[in-house]
């Protein structure tokens, strides 16, 4: 049950990030539908529940450090590869895979420095030199205790959007038709909430493959892994949930923000904002340590001095691109992701079908 709950929770922990945590992907893509939104993120949420199955599950089969070998094996089309004469899909999501690791670790960094900013008044370069070297010292440790360290920051998000989620309703003073009509104003970034809660899903499964394959690999009974992913499908999408609810009763005071459970937060508690801010910062070095940890894995064996150099390097870049600003990033990034990841969702679809033409354990 240990195993479980440590696998559910780092399962949530790779997916919530800046975006997520903040409020900011909530908004854009499943609030700004106002009532709609709900739709939304039940869309997502079965998703997510099939997805961290598979990709946990798969990870545990494979029992491979290298997410690529995994993708690849599932990627393999026979009719496809003959032909093209190689992989096409495999290569496809491959490069999809690739770019938005590197491309989520940089919105993590950015994100890492509009929290403080926001919180404390420091500046955004603060947050980002801060995270930057948190992901560049955790990265040289072992997958099983980057795993852990992964789901003990979870709960404590939990217990927030909980919190925020209870204060919201209590305290709600206007309409829902008139919170319907201002949550709509701040968007909606899509053509409806299907494509809203599709994009989502699919986006945050290219962000969640990697590293899910990888933690799947720390785990050998399949089953456990299994079980593990579907609780912390179901759990993700329950924060959605929550978290849609809160912004929504709150959307007059909060939409304006770029973290807009933050500043719900801060309308409870000064003191409770503070503690938040902390806990967000936790979620986005989550996701920034599962995004670059798992991109140097693809190009070089885990512990080796390659390794830390291609992390070193990667985080110095991922630094400089981090400036672009937050918000835009989440907009303008995601989305595209989002609909790169649909050839990823249709593979993990057809997978569970496929499984007596593949093979892990040739070279």
């Amino acid at each position: 049950m240990m195993r479980i709950f440590v696998i559910g929770s780092a399962f949530i922990g790779v997916i919530v990030g800046a975006g997520f945590a903040s409020g900011q992907e909530v908004l854009q893509y499943f609030t700004s539908f106002g009532m709609w939104g709900i739709l939304a993120a039940f869309v997502s949420t079965v998703l997510f529940a099939y997805v961290g199955m598979m990709l946990v599950w798969l990870g545990s089969r494979a029992q491979s450090t290298s997410y690529n070998k995994v993708i690849y094996k599932i990627s393999d089309f026979k009719i496809i590869e003959k032909i093209f004469r190689f992989n096409l899909i495999g290569v496809i999501i491959d490069a999809v895979l690739v770019f938005t690791l590197f491309g989520v670790g940089v919105v993590m960094l950015a994100g890492a420095g509009a929290n403080l900013e926001q919180q404390f008044g420091l500046p955004g370069v603060a947050g980002a030199v801060i995270m930057t070297v948190l992901v560049l010292l955790t990265g040289m440790l072992r997958v099983n205790k980057v795993v852990g360290i992964i789901s003990s920051i979870t709960p404590f998000l939990l217990i927030f959007v909980v919190i925020i989620s209870i204060y919201s309703f209590m305290t709600m003073d206007g309409s829902f038709s008139n919170l319907d009509s201002t949550a709509k104003s701040h968007g909606p970034f899509f053509p409806n909430w299907f494509i809203a809660g599709l994009n989502y899903a699919t986006f945050n499964t290219s962000v969640g493959a990697a590293m899910s394959l990888v933690m799947g690999s720390a785990e050998k009974d399949r089953k456990t892994a299994a079980i593990g992913g579907l609780a912390g499908g179901l759990g993700l999408g329950a924060i959605i949930i929550l978290s849609y609810y809160a912004i929504f009763a709150k959307i007059e005071e909060a939409g304006h923000y770029e973290m807009p459970m933050l500043a719900i937060v801060n309308n409870i508690s000064p003191i409770l904002g503070t503690i938040m801010a902390i806990v967000l910062f936790g979620m986005i070095f989550n996701t920034a340590i599962s995004m670059f940890f798992a991109f140097v894995t693809r190009f070089a064996k885990q512990g080796t001095k390659k390794f830390n150099i291609i992390l070193a390097v990667t985080l110095v870049a991922g630094f400089i691109l981090s400036f672009v600003g937050f918000t835009d990033l989440v907009s303008q990034f995601y989305s595209l992701i989002g609909y790169m990841g649909l050839v990823l969702i249709v593979v993990l679809i057809i997978t569970p079908f496929r499984m007596k033409n593949i093979r892990f354990d040739d070279k």
